[in-house]
């Protein structure tokens, strides 16, 4: 399949499923759309992290100092990152992240100062349902050098964080503030 058939198709999909959802509506009276406290689904304080290792080679994560908020992920395997380029890295590790908390993928100040290596999709996120490996997409924005990185290497921060459900309200408008629909560059450079 060429790209101008997989857009087709996809364009396509996108279309049945408008049709469904409108066919699926029925009327129902609109609302103003207003802030309102967003629940959340921490109760209580969360005083373990369960992981499990899919790997003879993973290190369980770490804080390099207590009172830390990261806890560093390690690599399980080894990887060359051209410059410019990019490469998903596994940490041989699942974890468990609770109910009412997302986990965060952070890059390491460090790692990007020094090598100019980041997180590619930073902040990765990680579902508290989720239980597959838990992998780091890497950046190398390097131009000139290439970036290794060996089993043991600690590659990125994971960081937990509450979460919000609020469910989504279709509003025939949203209520004024003061940015109104200034976005980028609207506060200056």
């Amino acid at each position: 399949m060429d790209d101008a058939d997989s857009a087709a198709a996809l364009a396509e999909d996108a279309a049945t499923e408008r049709d469904r959802w409108a066919a699926a509506e029925e009327p129902r009276e609109r609302a103003v759309a207003v802030p309102s406290r967003a629940r959340t689904t921490l109760d209580d304080a969360v005083e373990e992290l369960q992981f499990i290792r899919l790997s003879e080679k993973a290190t369980l994560p770490t804080r390099a100092n207590e009172g830390d908020a990261g806890l560093d992920l390690y690599a399980a395997e080894g990887a060359r990152i051209a410059p410019g380029g990019r490469v998903s890295v596994g940490t041989g590790l699942a974890v468990a992240i609770p109910p009412g908390l997302a986990g965060l993928v952070l890059p390491r100040s460090g790692l990007a100062l020094k090598q100019g290596v980041t997180v590619a999709n930073a902040p990765g996120l990680i579902d508290p349902g989720y239980r597959g490996e838990v992998r780091v997409l890497l950046l190398n924005t390097d131009r000139t050098s290439e970036f290794k990185v060996a089993p043991g290497d600690r590659i990125a921060q994971l960081l937990l964080v509450p979460i919000a459900t609020a469910s989504p309200l279709e509003a025939d408008e949203l209520d004024t503030t003061g940015r109104g629909s200034g976005g980028f560059g609207s506060s200056g450079l």
